[in-house]
């Protein structure tokens, strides 16, 4: 890993109607527009969508490298995350995340450990951390055989 502080560049690109063009050096641009809930088409990622995504992709990736600490053996790791967007005074605002982590795990695994690992993944995720929203996590550990 690289020393602190690391720098992330992203530049956004759209004209007066459309979608906003993502990029990021190294990486295939994405697209993005509004959600349905905020009169978009709904055919593309929004920004709610991809800070949702973002939530996930970085549970799944923490937990990889918790796994690997611990020597956990696994499968399959199925993220399913909702989003809970209000308005918090007079604000749009993300006020919540349930995580929903499905864990396949080998034969002969002790599922307190499991459930441990995922716990690990979720205090250490990044992205969670740098939210000021609260992130509930709920994790199902299925043990091979």
């Amino acid at each position: 890993m690289h020393p602190f502080p690391h720098h992330y560049h992203v530049t956004a690109q759209a004209t007066d109607s459309g979608r906003v063009v993502l990029s990021h050096e190294g990486v295939a641009p994405i697209e993005s527009s509004p959600p349905v809930e905020f009169g978009g088409p709904g055919d593309a990622w929004s920004p709610e969508g991809l800070l949702v995504a973002a939530v996930a992709d970085c549970f799944i990736l923490t937990f990889r490298a918790v796994a690997r600490a611990v020597k956990l053996e696994w499968s399959d790791l199925k993220v399913a995350v909702e989003g809970t967007l209000e308005r918090v005074d007079g604000q749009s605002s993300f006020t919540h995340f349930e995580v929903r982590a499905t864990l396949e795990a080998a034969a002969g695994t002790n599922r307190d450990q499991a459930v441990a690992a995922l716990e690990r993944a979720e205090h250490g995720c990044l992205i969670s951390n740098s939210l000021k929203a609260d992130v509930h996590l709920v994790p199902v550990v299925n043990i091979a055989g």
